[in-house]
């Protein structure tokens, strides 16, 4: 587990389709979402190393947002690519606090910031269970030390 600073950053850039956006030509604000949960579950898979299929499929648990915050601050347009900074904000016994924030090619040009609660949940009774070992032990891993509760 790391020790100081501030907490890790996952990145991943994603070009602009003509499926994300609506008839006035700019990405359609649920395309966001869709975009922000590729890059949690890319996060999950080569920034926490557990194997996601896996985690839903034989473990049985599942991560889905509880909380969402959007601010839409500038539009994007088919053919931009985005690039997506997601981070740890804080952990506790079944959930984490992530942040992304979406910019254009030059990172002051912020075009989404998001602000999800994600709840670990057991897929058959479809309540909250503690995340698991590893999960947590990868999760702790990119949060900044003291923001973990």
């Amino acid at each position: 587990m790391r020790t100081g600073g501030a907490p890790r950053e996952f990145t991943r850039k994603k070009k602009i389709y003509f499926h994300h956006c609506d008839p006035a030509g700019v990405v359609f604000f649920a395309q966001y979402l869709v975009l922000m949960n590729e890059i949690v579950q890319e996060w999950v898979e080569a920034g926490l190393m557990v194997d996601y299929p896996r985690l839903l499929r034989e473990r049985r648990i599942g991560m889905p947002t509880a909380h969402l915050e959007c601010d839409f601050l500038a539009p994007s347009s088919m053919g931009d690519t985005l690039r997506f900074t997601l981070w740890v904000d804080r952990t506790g016994k079944s959930s984490c606090h992530l942040q992304l924030v979406g910019t254009g090619p030059d990172p002051s040009d912020v075009r989404v910031r998001i602000k999800a609660l994600v709840v670990c949940t057991s897929l058959d009774s479809r309540r909250p269970v503690p995340l698991p070992d590893d999960v947590r032990t990868a999760l702790l891993d990119w949060s900044a030390p003291g923001l973990s509760i």
